[in-house]
């Protein structure tokens, strides 16, 4: 299992050369443990549930925390970290660039630059713009460690843009200023997956997967990748704990404990866990 950080860089970069992964996305060191635990082969972090963690809406935590997190992770894992960085925390590509070089020093094996503006009423950057913040994240981390993967995002779908002619664009103009990975999350029929893996081949697509829609191996047999979860574990978690609350605080009943999971398993789990760190 790799251990130093160029390591976890060389292995990140081997998932992506063939085959199809999962990199499901913790929210906190015990998340992070776990899921190592159960043999996945690398892990991403997740904006919303980082934020809901600290009690605080998706988009809603700064650089700077955020950096701190992406270090904290990348150090009590073994396994490469894909780093969701939203935006850069910048709007203007030299920002960007600053960012991006500062997160690459934390130990990521790889991160992610969305091309949504947060402003309703034009929530994506004109696709020159996108384009140049793509470029300034490219040679920021090259002038840490090239090793360090950049993927592209167009946030189309998810914007209420869902044209997949723009998507495609995007994508691939992305692919072109030097994103290793490309991922539109939102994309929801085989076809519309295909055809994001047509255009931008032979780099990597990721898919997002945050309900029980498609199983890994149909993604595999579309030349999917790898596979994200974003918030999907984090709101897992949420949904146990609401429902468990809710009934306790509108009826006064406990029924919601019966999906817990047990004391001895989770307990035992991290206990073995420490004795092998």
């Amino acid at each position: 299992m790799p251990t130093s950080t160029s390591e976890k860089r060389a292995e990140f970069r081997r998932l992506h050369q063939s085959g199809c992964f999962v990199i499901p996305n913790p929210w906190d060191i015990g998340s992070a443990r776990y899921l190592q635990g159960l043999g996945f082969k690398a892990l991403a972090t997740t904006s919303s549930g980082l934020a809901w963690s600290t009690g605080r809406p998706d988009n809603a935590v700064g650089v700077d925390e955020v950096l701190a997190h992406l270090a904290t992770v990348s150090a009590v894992v073994d396994l490469p970290i894909n780093a969701d960085f939203e935006g850069g925390y910048a709007m203007d590509p030299q920002g960007v660039a600053v960012n991006v070089a500062r997160a690459a020093a934390t130990g990521i094996a790889g991160l992610s630059i969305e091309d949504s503006t947060g402003d309703k009423s034009a929530p994506l950057y004109e696709l020159p713009v996108a384009v140049e913040r793509i470029k300034a994240a490219r040679a920021a981390i090259d002038r840490v460690d090239s090793q360090v993967m950049l993927v592209g995002r167009a946030e189309c779908f998810l914007v209420g843009r869902p044209d997949l002619a723009e998507v495609v664009a995007r994508l691939s103009a992305y692919a072109a200023a030097g994103a290793d990975c490309l991922y539109a999350p939102g994309l929801r029929t085989r076809d519309e997956i295909s055809a994001v893996v047509k255009a931008v081949a032979p780099k990597p697509v990721n898919v997002l997967v945050g309900a029980p829609t498609f199983a890994v191996a149909e993604l595999a047999a579309l030349g999917v990748r790898r596979i994200s979860t974003g918030g999907a574990m984090a709101r897992t978690a949420w949904g146990e704990f609401m429902r468990a609350a809710k009934d306790i605080a509108a009826t006064g009943t406990f029924g919601g404990f019966k999906n817990a999971a047990a004391y001895p398993e989770l307990n035992g789990f991290f206990a073995e866990d420490l004795k092998r760190r």
